[in-house]
């Protein structure tokens, strides 16, 4: 069973990962709107990822006892002035998420949780490469910065990503 108010954390960064899912699925939106289909399909394979971590909390705290609370996702932006403003929103925001899943983690070291804490650490690792993920297209697009052949070629490029689901799902 976990602590009430390490249930609280983790359905805040259940619902924090909603939202992310939420706020990427905007900017695919907004990618598609310019012709970049490729930016699109990315952001769209960045979506399912983050429904993917809503999951994972979902089923942990269902499995530990607790008890999962939907809460009201806000609206996310839905305009950008260019792909690279998109991408540089992306790293602010995965940015942000480092911090609440370290934030989740303290509240697991200070409730004295260890199985929370062997569950956070996966969080932990994933936005190691989250934020190097997203950094490295941000840094394509600043050195691209507006020539479009370059943008179209990496539109090509980001169209071949694939989601793969993480291995713990049930």
């Amino acid at each position: 069973m976990i602590s009430d108010k390490f249930n609280g954390e983790l359905n805040k960064q259940f619902n924090a990962e909603l939202y992310s899912s939420y706020l990427y699925l905007s900017m695919a939106a907004w990618l598609s709107q310019k012709g970049l289909n490729g930016f699109e399909h990315w952001m769209k394979c960045q979506v399912q990822e983050e429904m993917d971590h809503a999951i994972r909390f979902f089923d942990y705290i269902n499995e530990r006892g607790g008890k999962v609370i939907m809460e009201c996702i806000d609206k996310p932006d839905c305009e950008w002035n260019s792909p690279d403003h998109v991408f540089e929103a992306v790293c602010a925001h995965e940015a942000h998420v480092t911090d609440l899943i370290n934030n989740v983690m303290n509240v697991a070291v200070e409730e004295k949780d260890f199985a929370g804490q062997a569950f956070l650490q996966w969080f932990i690792v994933e936005q190691v490469e989250e934020e190097a993920t997203v950094g490295d297209v941000h840094n394509q697009l600043k050195l691209i910065g507006e020539t479009q052949n370059n943008l179209f070629m990496l539109d090509r490029e980001l169209a071949k990503r694939v989601f793969t689901p993480s291995a713990n799902q049930k």
